[in-house]
């Protein structure tokens, strides 16, 4: 995965379709690791390059942990992390990071309380949430999430538990999965109804390692278990990961420049479609994922693209699906 190939990426220039229409971005990273830098300058860069984004949502990535914190506090360092970031955007005059939404291990049940009572406290007023990677798959062709997953940990008391206490602290909890985990992710969503989920990018439909060449056979089951997650209100979407070649098997980033605005929406309309058909544009909202996504599109193809998959539905709808729906399920100000 290639995230800083900028000479490649600056081929492809392009204006906002719609440049007024009010877009809140409700997922992205931060993170000075490895020789790529995406921090506060980074991320103003993108945000006012083209299209009107008015504020964002921090999703956790590892970034900044505090190891001289007991392991199960580690994470609070990025909150503090991003909680500074944020107020360099507002200092400059720029969007806001309005919400974060940070790691704790669910598996820690009602223990995972103070973790959380430590990212709110960091958070100066914009925690928001918990997302625990929970991405798995039994082919060794697949490397596992971020949070150190394992086979059905979704099911497991533990974690069911500490999801719970999210609900009970007033907090959200974010899914990122592959799509053979959708089912699991359903009865976690139906056994902690009161708890609001929010899963990541388009419910993770494979297409590399076992997946590969298998477009059409993976649709079938990905939409299946997808009515199946959606039959839960308290579950709400993000339509976005478009550009996530390593996990989704497009070749874009193997192409001459980047592709367009045009070609991705082509691509992925089905799927987004489908996706927001199933859910209602109440519960979806357009996510840029960046930098992730920045290894095959540029910010502002990637928003065109919504943009123009955004067409077939009213200007309230477009509103809900572009902000609304994240301004109310992240409780942004």
């Amino acid at each position: 995965m290639q995230l800083d190939r900028f000479d490649w990426l600056a081929q492809r220039v392009e204006s906002a379709i719609d440049p007024d229409r009010v877009i809140v971005d409700p997922h992205h990273h931060l993170w000075k690791r490895g020789g790529s830098t995406y921090l506060a300058p980074e991320l103003l860069a993108d945000l006012t390059v083209s299209h009107n984004v008015i504020k964002t949502v921090f999703v956790d990535c590892l970034a900044n942990y505090d190891r001289d914190l007991p392991k199960h506090m580690a994470p609070v360092g990025e909150t503090r992390l991003v909680a500074g970031e944020a107020d360099a955007t507002d200092a400059a005059g720029g969007p806001t990071i309005a919400g974060i939404v940070s790691h704790a291990d669910m598996m820690l049940g009602n223990a995972v309380e103070e973790v959380l009572a430590a990212h709110d406290a960091a958070g100066g007023g914009r925690f928001r949430g918990i997302r625990h990677a929970t991405s798995w798959d039994a082919s060794d062709e697949i490397g596992p999430g971020h949070s150190k997953p394992f086979e059905s940990m979704m099911i497991t008391d533990d974690f069911r538990t500490g999801v719970r206490k999210l609900a009970a602290m007033g907090f959200s909890f974010d899914a990122w999965i592959f799509h053979p985990q959708l089912g699991e992710l359903a009865d976690l969503a139906a056994n902690a109804s009161e708890v609001t989920i929010i899963l990541n990018h388009l419910g993770g439909p494979m297409g590399v390692g076992p997946y590969a060449g298998r477009h059409d056979e993976i649709r079938v089951q990905w939409r299946n278990d997808m009515s199946v997650v959606a039959a839960n209100p308290n579950v709400m979407l993000k339509v976005g990961g478009i550009g996530m070649s390593h996990f989704y098997g497009m070749d874009w980033n193997t192409y001459a420049m980047p592709p367009g605005s045009e070609e991705v929406a082509a691509f992925w309309a089905d799927d987004v479609h489908f996706c927001i058909d199933l859910f209602g544009p109440d519960r979806c909202m357009f996510e840029s994922n960046f930098p992730v996504d920045r290894q095959t599109l540029t910010y502002s193809v990637l928003w065109n693209s919504l943009q123009i998959l955004a067409t077939r539905y009213s200007d309230a709808e477009q509103g809900q699906l572009f902000a609304g729906t994240a301004e109310r399920v992240y409780r942004l100000p």
